[in-house]
């Protein structure tokens, strides 16, 4: 039905930037919100940045001035800078999408992108 597909994750050192990209395709009527999501070895799953739709991001404060999400129509973008060790992680792409005007919305997942920051 939806897909999403992520690209942009590798090594990077402290301080340095990257920018993760995720396209969404498929039977989508409308996107209500986009976002990433990260999970570190060990630790559950935790939000980085959610946007609704016209609406402002909401950032995790351990992101906050360092990461933005941009959207381009069906691909959203996470710009990472000022990158620390603890950033390492999976990040993955979520959207919350509408397949036709009489089904309730449902939250889709990417496949993952590591992000490894190290020195």
């Amino acid at each position: 039905q939806v897909q999403l597909v992520e690209s942009g994750g590798g090594l990077v050192q402290p301080g340095g930037s990257l920018r993760l990209s995720c396209a969404a395709s498929g039977s989508i009527f409308s996107i209500y919100a986009m976002g990433w999501y990260r999970q570190a070895p060990g630790k559950q799953r935790e939000s980085v940045v959610v946007q609704i739709s016209g609406g402002r991001p909401n950032y995790a404060d351990s992101v906050k001035g360092r990461f933005t999400i941009s959207r381009d129509k069906e691909t959203v973008y996470l710009q990472m800078n000022s990158l620390k060790p603890e950033d390492t992680a999976v990040y993955y792409c979520n959207a919350v999408v509408i397949t036709d005007w009489r089904t309730p919305a449902r939250g889709y997942w990417g496949q993952g992108t590591q992000v490894t920051v190290s020195s």
